[in-house]
């Protein structure tokens, strides 16, 4: 399938014949699954600034555009960082900090006995939040994918231990929440 493909991710009608809708004189739009590989580094850059939102206290909306002009897809330090789902990024980061009190009951009820949120570190903080806002607002993508992809970047932050740890709780939060 060639032609442009726009913000949305259909592909824009051109020169190439597209099937009809039923009725319809307009080309149907043909959507394209999302580009995982954009949704795994906007889940990345979101636990970063879901980090640097609870150690600074930067307004969501700062936070976004300073991301969006200065990181997604950028060059850092000599590092390359692939390009990200802006919108994905956008809604992982509002959706956590509008629902954070949620989030962090979700998390709390997930804890092992004599374990609170705050013995926790923030890196950690922020990727639960990130990961249990998608198992709970982003219906669209499986449980198994979002306890993958933070298991990943579990292991970007913390060590083998530690990646466990986030594979079981996100496993004990989406049985409760998916069911």
């Amino acid at each position: 399938m060639g032609g442009p493909v726009d913000k949305v991710g259909t592909i824009a009608a051109g020169s190439q014949s597209l099937p009809r809708a039923a009725g319809s004189r307009k080309a149907a739009p043909v959507t394209t699954p999302p580009d995982y590989r954009a949704r795994s580094a906007a889940r990345l850059a979101a636990v970063q600034a879901l980090y640097q939102h609870e150690m600074g206290g930067d307004a969501v909306p700062k936070l976004l555009t300073e991301f969006h002009h200065h990181r997604l897809g950028q060059e850092i330090e000599g590092a390359e960082y692939l390009a990200a789902d802006e919108a994905f990024f956008d809604d992982v980061v509002s959706g956590v900090t509008a629902r954070r009190d949620e989030l962090d009951g979700l998390i709390s009820t997930a804890l092992a006995k004599g374990w609170t949120l705050a013995r926790l570190d923030r890196p950690m903080r922020a990727l639960l939040r990130a990961a249990i806002y998608e198992l709970v607002a982003r219906a669209d993508v499986p449980a198994a994918t979002v306890i993958d992809e933070y298991v990943d970047v579990a292991h970007a932050f913390h060590d083998e231990k530690d990646a466990k740890f986030v594979n079981g709780l996100l496993d004990t939060v989406a049985r409760q929440v998916r069911a």
